[in-house]
């Protein structure tokens, strides 16, 4: 998927930006954690969002919505180990496992994830 463009939405005084490709838009899940812990912790608040039930449910509904070639077992099996101590997922993980369509991952400083 290649993102035409970027464009730059502020929200309450933040800074986000918005990648743009043909088919969809995306919003940086990093500008938005980046508001509740500094730079470098970014990525550890996207993956405890994302580890908790209620967003697992969101955004594998979503997904199964949207994406025919979403991996539904996949998702169970995530469904099913979401809140004990041990789980933990990232949004690659996710894309990976799953097939997700609802997350682009950029690597690297300053990037959306």
């Amino acid at each position: 998927m290649t993102h035409k463009r970027k464009n730059i939405i502020e929200v309450k005084g933040i800074k986000i930006t918005v990648l743009h490709s043909k088919e969809n838009d995306f919003i940086s899940l990093t500008d938005i954690a980046k508001t509740k812990e500094n730079d470098s912790r970014a990525a550890d608040v996207i993956k405890n969002w994302i580890r908790n039930r209620s967003t697992i449910e969101f955004i594998g509904t979503w997904e199964q919505f949207y994406n025919p070639d979403f991996k539904v077992v996949e998702f169970d099996h995530f469904k099913m180990n979401d809140g004990l101590p041990s789980f933990v997922l990232s949004p690659g993980a996710w894309i990976e496992k799953t097939n997700a369509i609802g997350f682009v991952v950029k690597k690297g400083k300053g990037k959306v994830s």
